[in-house]
C-alpha cells in the first residue's frame, strides 16, 4: 500500500518550507544538467526525486549542501540562501543536514562504535562519555544493529552497512535527511527494510527528507510526494497514484523499465 494512503500529515507541517529552490541551473562544459529547476521540501515530508541516470538527481542534492555551486538560481535551506553563506555559516548549516551517501561512506579502519563517536565528538561536543554511549546505543537499537558495536564495517552485510551509515547520520539529530540512492545494490528484502527504516527515521526524528532514487518500490513505500526529473527539469509532480495511473508515455515507460529491473533482481536473488 502506498505511503500516501497510510500517513496523514498535520496541516502546519505541509506548509512550512524547509528547502526552497528556484530556477536552479547547473552545467558542466556544454552539458546542461539542471535547467531552471524549482521545487520545495515541506516540513515533515518525504519527497522522492525520481529520474533516469543523468537526469540531474545527484547534482541537485550536491547543490543543496553546496558541494557544487549552481550557475544560477537560489537555494534556501531553513530560510538561508546557501549560495551566500560563508564557510562558518555553511558548516553550521551542514550540521543540520544528514547525508546518506550511496556508498555508505563508513570509515573502514574504525569499529561501528568509533564511526558513530566521530560525528558526536565533532558536533555534540558538550556530551559526557556516558551520554555519548547512551546515544550510540539508542541509534543502533533504532536501526536494528545493537550487536554490531565493536564490529568492523567489513564484517557487516551490505544492508547492515547501510543501516550503520544511517545510524551515523541520525546520531547528531539532523533536521533534514538527504538520501542518495539508499536501496541501490541491495536485494529486494533488504531494500524493503531500508525503505521501512527511512519511514521510521521520519517518524522518530521528525525529519524532512529528499530521497533520490530510481527504485519504484522505494518510492512507493516512502514517498509523501514525488517529483520526476527529465533532462534536468521537473517533468511531473504528484503522489505515487498519480504516477502509476499516468498515461504519459515517458512516465509509463520509466515505470515499466524499473519494474522489469526489479523482477530481474528478485530472480537473481531468489
Amino acid at each position: 500500500m502506498a505511503k500516501t494512503e497510510t500517513i496523514i500529515k498535520e496541516t502546519e507541517e505541509t506548509t512550512e518550507k524547509i528547502i526552497e529552490i528556484n530556477n536552479l541551473s547547473k552545467s558542466f562544459a556544454d552539458l546542461d544538467v539542471l535547467k531552471n529547476l524549482s521545487l520545495n521540501l515541506y516540513k515533515g515530508e518525504n519527497l522522492v526525486v525520481l529520474g533516469k541516470s543523468g537526469s540531474g538527481k545527484s547534482v541537485l542534492i550536491k547543490c543543496i549542501v553546496s558541494l557544487l555551486q549552481p550557475d544560477q538560481g537560489t537555494i534556501h535551506v531553513l530560510g538561508k540562501n546557501v549560495v551566500n553563506l560563508n564557510r562558518k555559516e555553511l558548516a553550521a548549516m551542514r550540521e543540520k543536514i544528514g547525508f546518506l551517501f550511496q556508498s555508505g561512506a563508513l570509515y573502514d579502519s574504525m569499529t561501528i562504535k568509533q564511526n558513530l563517536e566521530f560525528p558526536l565528538q565533532r558536533i555534540k561536543k558538550n556530551l559526557t562519555k556516558k551520554e555519548m554511549n547512551e546515544k550510540i546505543e539508542e541509534v543502533l537499537e533504532n536501526v536494528g544493529l545493537t550487536d554490531t558495536l565493536h564490529k568492523m564495517p567489513s564484517e557487516l552485510s551490505g544492508g547492515m552497512r547501510k543501516r550503520a551509515s544511517l545510524a551515523r547520520t541520525i546520531i547528531v539529530d539532523p533536521l533534514i535527511m538527504l538520501y542518495d540512492e539508499p536501496t541501490t545494490g541491495l536485494d529486494p528484502v533488504t531494500s524493503d527494510g531500508i525503505s521501512e527504516l527511512i519511514n521510521e527515521v521520519q517518524e522518530k526524528y521528525k525529519t524532512s527528507s529528499i530521497i533520490i532514487t530510481h527504485d519504484i518500490e522505494c518510492a512507493r513505500a516512502t514517498a509523501d510526494r514525488i517529483i520526476m526529473l527529465q533532462d534536468g527539469e521537473v517533468y511531473m509532480e504528484g503522489d505515487i497514484d498519480d504516477f502509476e495511473n499516468s498515461t504519459d508515455e515517458m512516465i509509463t515507460s520509466f515505470f515499466k523499465q524499473q519494474v522489469h529491473q526489479g523482477q530481474k533482481k528478485i530472480k537473481k536473488n531468489g
